[in-house]
């Protein structure tokens, strides 16, 4: 029997797309013979996920658990919203959560990560295969306080802790859980719906701001025709200032009354209660945000699946 080597696995598994453990099974089944491997792992099914792979996977959900005083938020992606109500992906889906829990939210470190099928990249490359669609793990984020409570909430839930849009929200405070979780569930919901861009305006990304600027300072030139510089700069700076207002998550006016800032509702409820409360950190994904999805023309596909193009 031949030997298989790491490389060989290695150069298999970027030919085939298939997981490592199939690949080296399939090395040793063929005694080493790269091609025959090939076709051994597409008999079983195997290498089809490397096919799959340049699809578009805008679909899928996103994963939210907490423990404690941390939580986390993970996307994966699936090429149709048929794919997120299957039971292999949603159980996958927590499972990658449950990882990044623990190990934090570098995708290496938790594809790497040992999962009871292989690792969390095998069981997505098998995953790929079984399912037919390609899958990706697109993103984490973890957060966590030293003392307080990591809140979340799922908007439009397809299971428990999972669904499109997923908001953490980390409050630092000694106040009680039962002033924490309500206060955090509402600025969560806040979240879901006003999508902040930062959680204050010196987060603001300086080069979004900027953009932002210059297209508002074109759209107010002929505001300040005839105007001092004094009168021009007030003219100008005002559309950017409220730009920024209303992009940071501390300066939108809450939703829940549209007139108050996050930061002044957090401040009442921490005065009411006592103690201090600091919105230290928020997560939101929402589901395929900024994949650019491919445009398709579904009759076109059925002719051509049938062999009825020219």
């Amino acid at each position: 029997m031949a030997e298989i080597t790491a490389a060989a696995v290695k150069e298999l598994r970027e030919k085939s797309g298939a997981g490592m453990m199939d690949c080296k099974k399939a090395l040793a089944e063929t005694n080493g013979d790269m091609e025959a491997a090939v076709d051994w792992l597409r008999t079983k099914g195997l290498a089809a996920a490397a096919k799959k792979s340049s699809r578009t996977a805008a679909e899928g959900l996103v994963g939210l658990e907490v423990s404690g005083t941390k939580g986390v938020a993970v996307e994966v992606n699936s090429q149709t919203d048929f794919v997120a109500k299957n039971e292999i992906f949603q159980t996958f889906v927590r499972d990658v959560t449950s990882v990044a829990l623990e190990l934090g939210d570098d995708l290496e470190t938790i594809k790497a990560a040992p999962l009871p099928a292989g690792t969390v990249e095998e069981v997505l490359t098998n995953n790929i295969s079984t399912i037919g669609e390609n899958q990706v793990l697109r993103r984490a984020k973890k957060v966590e306080v030293a003392n307080g409570a990591v809140i979340p909430y799922v908007h439009n839930a397809a299971a428990p802790g999972l669904g499109k849009i997923g908001v953490l929200v980390a409050l630092e405070s000694d106040a009680a859980a039962d002033v924490l979780e309500p206060l955090g569930k509402q600025i969560a919901m806040h979240i879901a719906a006003a999508f902040p861009l930062a959680l204050s305006v010196e987060d603001l990304d300086p080069e979004l701001v900027e953009r932002e600027a210059a297209i508002l300072r074109e759209k107010n030139a002929d505001k300040i025709v005839g105007k001092s510089a004094e009168v021009a700069e007030k003219i100008l700076n005002g559309p950017i200032e409220k730009f920024k207002k209303e992009n940071a998550l501390l300066t939108q006016l809450f939703v829940m009354d549209g007139k108050t800032p996050v930061a002044d509702v957090i401040a009442k409820a921490g005065k009411d209660a006592g103690a201090s409360i600091v919105l230290k950190d928020y997560v939101r994904f929402q589901l395929g945000e900024g994949i650019e999805k491919e445009e398709s023309d579904f009759a076109a596909e059925v002719a051509a699946t049938a062999g009825l193009t020219k």
